[in-house]
């Protein structure tokens, strides 16, 4: 649990040593930061880069948005990718999703679709994560049609699907009661060629119970 401090504490002595500081020494102190889940400090380190005359790239901004998202942390989340092209570091899938998923984390789906329908105008291919993250921020705000749709581009898209996106979009229509789409949804998962799990099941079992219908 420790580590980020050390991880801190030698980055601190390679500077004021005079010994030669680098991106990869910062985006380690950033990553052991971000597992740790001290996204205060993982944001300080990124800050302080310019201090010690060190450019951060994709990998140290990647760290500190995920530091962010994993404490639920999205407004940081957002303000650090916006940042990015003062910095002159253009952010990646990784970046974008890292961002939609502290939205997500807090139920912000307008500001997770928002972010999904953005990237490709910074040049950035959306992914099965993205799409994952999207969907279950829909399913936090009850947005079933929306997780809906979403699930139909992802057909578009990439032809398949995953067990994540159907449980979540399942997920959503229980939230609202609306039972039967997430029946429906359920039946159709072999074939699509999604293998369902307990989630599924469980959430397609929850819609029933709110919708007061039992198979």
């Amino acid at each position: 649990g420790g580590q980020w401090q050390l991880a801190l504490a030698l980055l601190c002595s390679m500077a004021s040593g005079r010994l030669p500081v680098n991106v990869v020494a910062c985006s380690a102190a950033i990553s052991a930061c971000e597992r740790s889940g001290r996204w205060r400090h993982a944001l300080a380190a990124l800050g302080s880069m310019g201090q010690l005359r060190v450019l951060p790239d994709v990998v140290a901004c990647n760290a500190a948005i995920s530091a962010c998202e994993k404490v639920v942390q999205w407004q940081s989340a957002l303000a650090l990718l916006d940042s990015m092209p003062k910095l002159r570091v253009a952010p990646n899938v990784i970046t974008c999703n890292a961002a939609v998923s502290a939205c997500e984390n807090d139920g912000q789906w307008q500001l997770a679709l928002a972010l999904l329908a953005g990237m490709p105008r910074i040049r950035v291919e959306p992914d099965t994560i993205s799409f994952n993250a999207a969907i279950s921020a829909c399913e936090k705000g009850r947005q079933w049609q929306l997780a809906l749709v979403l699930l139909r581009t992802m057909i578009f898209n990439y032809g398949a699907l995953g067990v994540v996106a159907c449980s979540a979009a399942i997920s959503a229509c229980g939230q609202a009661r609306h039972w039967q789409p997430a029946l429906a949804l359920l039946d159709s998962m072999p074939e699509l060629r999604v293998a369902s799990d307990v989630i599924c099941s469980c959430a397609a079992l929850g819609a029933c119970e709110r919708g007061d219908q039992r198979r």
